[in-house]
């Protein structure tokens, strides 16, 4: 029982020492991580072209697509006029009580814009980030898709390029274009450092 107390006084002494250093080994490798966000966010591989681009789901109000989500279909349609890709992939699933899915929505817009059918590939299996480059991954094969570029926001780079190595895509970036919040990058750093700490398909699991 005496060698019990000893080892316990001996921790609590060890502990403001040992949780000194957790804390900054923590900053040390979201700080990195940061800069690694940052400096993905202005890469831009579209250039290279690829079989199809996958539009990362948004938001969008009883069919229509949120500004968010038209910028990014607007990206696509502009690789496709380029001929960089030959097809576009639409992604994204509805939220409750929504009629529509992010990826239906992502398809009409992109049909009045003159794509053809052919040429379009719908995915509304996946709710977030992961669940839509693991679904876009698991039928790619099926529509002869090999090379990707993902189509989302500037600040989403990083995240997009490590998730879609997990869930087995060969993907390249085309970001939209805009400016990049604070705030937005933040986010991204969090979970950008939790998935490669845990994983990122455990960590969608725990939503």
């Amino acid at each position: 029982m005496a060698l019990f107390w000893v080892i316990l006084r001996r921790a609590l002494r060890w502990l403001p020492g040992l949780l000194i250093w957790g804390l900054a080994l923590g900053i040390l490798y979201f700080g990195a991580t940061y800069v690694q966000v940052w400096l993905a966010s202005g890469a831009d591989d579209s250039q290279e072209g690829a079989d199809a681009a996958v539009v990362l789901g948004a938001a969008q109000y009883d069919g229509e697509p949120s500004p968010v989500l038209a910028a990014r279909l607007d990206r696509a349609f502009a690789l496709y006029e380029a001929e960089l890709v030959a097809l576009i992939v639409t992604t994204g699933a509805n939220q409750p009580g929504d009629r529509f899915t992010q990826g239906y929505a992502g398809y009409d817009y992109l049909r009045e814009k003159g794509v053809p059918d052919e040429n379009l590939v719908v995915i509304t299996d996946g709710a977030s980030t992961y669940e839509e480059l693991a679904a876009t991954a698991a039928q790619a094969s099926r529509y002869g898709i090999t090379t990707v570029l993902l189509v989302s926001d500037q600040y989403h780079s990083f995240r997009l390029r490590q998730i879609a190595e997990e869930v087995g895509l060969d993907a390249a970036l085309a970001p939209t274009a805009g400016s990049v919040r604070l705030t937005r990058m933040g986010r991204e750093t969090l979970a950008a450092g939790l998935g490669r700490i845990f994983g990122y398909r455990r960590l969608d699991a725990w939503g």
